[in-house]
């Protein structure tokens, strides 16, 4: 996990320094693989996630497997929101998921990759948090 600063911190200070953009990546390893492997349980994912931030998602999510070869192989997807952009990566060869979470509106970023960490049974998470001007 990051050096953690409590999501409240993170909205003032989000607010007070007018940032343009709230960005964190979430690095999952040890996920549970049959849910990694699943394009019905990703999109279950992106819905959940955007309700979870108050994102209104914009269109239908895009969830693509491929990789040329077995170390990065496995789905990709992005969901466009109002307010920007959720995307990410599973990597079947090491059962680990990469996601980023970009919004020019507030959200928990604890409480958000806590969730991901969940929904995906990952057995470690770190994340990290950068303000966008």
């Amino acid at each position: 996990m990051c050096d953690a600063v409590p999501d409240t911190n993170v909205i003032e200070n989000f607010r007070k320094g007018q940032a343009w953009g709230l960005y964190t990546c979430v690095d999952l390893k040890g996920c549970n693989p049959e849910t990694i492997r699943d394009a019905d349980k990703i999109r279950e994912f992106i819905v959940e996630l955007c309700d979870l931030i108050d994102m209104k998602r914009f269109g239908e999510p895009q969830i693509v497997h491929f990789g040329a070869n077995d170390r990065v192989a496995g789905y990709s997807m992005t969901q466009l929101i109002e307010t920007s952009l959720v995307s990410g990566h599973f990597a079947n060869e090491s059962n680990a998921a990469y996601l980023d979470i970009f919004s020019c509106k507030a959200y928990g970023p604890t409480v958000m990759a806590e969730f991901c960490k969940e929904f995906f049974e990952a057995r470690e998470m770190k994340f990290q948090v950068i303000m966008r001007d």
